[in-house]
């Protein structure tokens, strides 16, 4: 008994501690468009957030994200549906490459969906971000 009331106690004070230090912060990030004709954004997954997390890119052009997982310990994943296709990847430590041609306009949110029973995921905690086609 004593040792679930120290369990659900360490779980309120973890949340309290995390809601304080992380504050959500927008960075925006306009791709541009290489002389190969593809949109290429290097994106790093640190402790729970993603830089950038706003993506502007343009419809119709292939995208092309590297995605660097920052900590060596917790794994983070890149979830995103787009185009009626949903992309699904871990994120290593040496780099993630998801590829795919924007055909829809408008906003899509990405996310880490990994998760640690009895806390928060890590979407929950801030890791998603926003990518916005335009034409």
């Amino acid at each position: 008994m004593r040792r679930k009331f120290y369990l659900i106690l360490l779980f309120i004070f973890a949340n309290i501690v995390f809601a304080i230090q992380h504050e959500r912060i927008e960075k925006k990030y306009i791709a541009h468009i290489d002389a190969d004709g593809v949109q290429r954004v290097n994106i790093k997954a640190g402790s729970y957030y993603f830089d950038p997390n706003y993506i502007v890119i343009k419809a119709n052009i292939p995208a092309e994200f590297l995605i660097v997982r920052e900590s060596v310990v917790t794994p983070h994943n890149f979830v995103l549906k787009i185009n009626g296709t949903l992309i699904k990847e871990d994120i290593t430590k040496e780099g993630t490459k998801i590829r795919f041609t924007p055909t829809e306009t408008g906003k899509f949110e990405f996310y880490c969906d990994k998760k640690l029973p009895l806390f928060p995921s890590h979407k929950e905690k801030g890791m998603w971000g926003i990518i916005e086609v335009i034409k």
